[in-house]
């Protein structure tokens, strides 16, 4: 599995002034609630949903630029966001925009780059305020410049991310997909508890809320990823045997089989009688393996906000089983400020990024030397020093110098 993001940058978003860091395959971000986890992910998610759909939608949905940008004394007018990613098939990409606030309480977008290369192909764009200042592409040896898309070129607003348009374009696809793709996950049980419209089921809604039908197409297409579900499940909820897809007249929803003492057979209970844990932890380990596999196109990255929410402490451990086997097909990013998860002996300080916000202002960065060590001398778990306040970032790490060649060059 090619590692998708390499490295995260990110200048005035939200709460983060600015940050560079590398994540792992699995990435932990711990820290106490208002830190900025939730940020740094959500840096990563509109990324994915303006490509998805349009960037002025992603930035609507968050209150718009004002609640986007950055607060502070300094009145910063812009955020940035860069990510450098890999690709299976070995290439190496870049993709990077400035969003600028307007005096009307709009937006533009000031600057965008995209680069891909791998062994047999080439290709990076730039734009500022709208106009092309380089464009080119290689494929089997030959060189296209911008003459090759002319129509398509002449496409560019201010208020769109340009990779959209180019996703047509077979130089440009890769990155596109790859980004656009990512799915991004916060379940809740109210969700999958309700009975839910049917759907295709090819993609877990971010909240769950079409599970049932996630897993009929799971029963027909994919039952070796429903089966390691539903084993994950039993070692979570004692008793349970299995999940299965149940439509309702106009509707849908999942049923659970029980065993109860002196019953003969499992009972049968519909997801309207289930608990919040049991419900959450389907829905995180649906998220994590519905799509591995068969024909269903993976997805490149998966992110899950506090996947321990809900569910008893003591089940952490098999949670923690199913993040660490997920890495292994997709790149994992989960937030957490649970010690039990972190108690996980398989853990060392290379999964693990830590925030903390002062005055304000997120830091992030690896943690810090002291707790490297003792991690790695098996002195203490991670678990025990977030218990102890004493899993904080490198304030060194958490301040870097970050130049523009460093956003927007490969």
């Amino acid at each position: 599995m090619a590692l998708l993001l390499r490295r995260v940058s990110l200048v005035n978003y939200k709460s983060i002034a600015r940050c560079q860091v590398d994540p792992n395959d699995l990435c932990l971000l711990v820290g106490p609630n208002g830190s900025g986890k939730s940020n740094f992910l959500d840096a990563i998610r509109l990324v994915s949903e303006s490509l998805d759909s349009t960037l002025e939608y992603a930035i609507r949905q968050r209150g718009g630029i004002n609640e986007v940008r950055r607060r502070s004394s300094g009145h910063p007018t812009h955020f940035t966001v860069s990510l450098r990613i890999g690709l299976d098939d070995g290439g190496n990409g870049l993709y990077a925009f400035k969003i600028g606030a307007t005096r009307d309480g709009s937006f533009r977008v000031q600057q965008e780059n995209a680069a891909i290369s791998g062994d047999n192909y080439e290709a990076h764009y730039e734009i500022r305020d709208g106009e092309i200042k380089k464009f080119e592409f290689y494929e089997d040896g030959k060189r296209y410049g911008a003459s090759a898309l002319a129509p398509t070129l002449t496409n560019i607003t201010s208020n769109r991310l340009f990779l959209a348009t180019l996703s047509g374009v077979a130089a440009f696809r890769p990155l596109f997909d790859a980004l656009s793709k990512m799915g991004f996950y916060n379940i809740n049980p109210a969700l999958v508890r309700e009975l839910q419209p049917y759907q295709s089921g090819d993609l877990l809604q971010h909240d769950g809320g079409n599970i049932a039908s996630v897993i009929k197409r799971l029963e027909s297409d994919n039952p070796r990823a429903l089966d390691r579900i539903q084993q994950y499940l039993r070692e979570i909820v004692p008793g349970i045997e299995g999940v299965h897809y149940r439509p309702l007249g106009p509707r849908e929803t999942i049923e659970f089989r029980q065993r109860v003492p002196g019953a003969q057979k499992p009972w049968r209970f519909y997801a309207a009688n289930m608990s919040d844990g049991t419900l959450r932890s389907l829905g995180v380990l649906t998220a994590l393996f519905h799509r591995n596999g068969n024909n269903s196109p993976m997805t490149p990255l998966v992110a899950i906000e506090e996947p321990e929410s809900t569910i008893h402490p003591g089940a952490a451990a098999v949670i923690m089983d199913a993040l660490f086997e997920a890495s292994h097909t997709a790149q994992i990013l989960v937030t957490t400020h649970s010690p039990d998860l972190l108690d996980h002996e398989a853990i060392d300080s290379t999964s693990i990024l830590a925030f903390k916000n002062v005055d304000g202002v997120t830091t992030i960065a690896p943690v810090d030397k002291a707790s490297v060590s003792g991690i790695k001398e098996h002195l203490l778990t991670a678990g025990e020093l977030l218990r102890n306040d004493q899993l904080q970032p490198d304030d060194e790490l958490g301040r870097p110098m970050i130049r523009q060649s460093d956003m927007f060059e490969m």
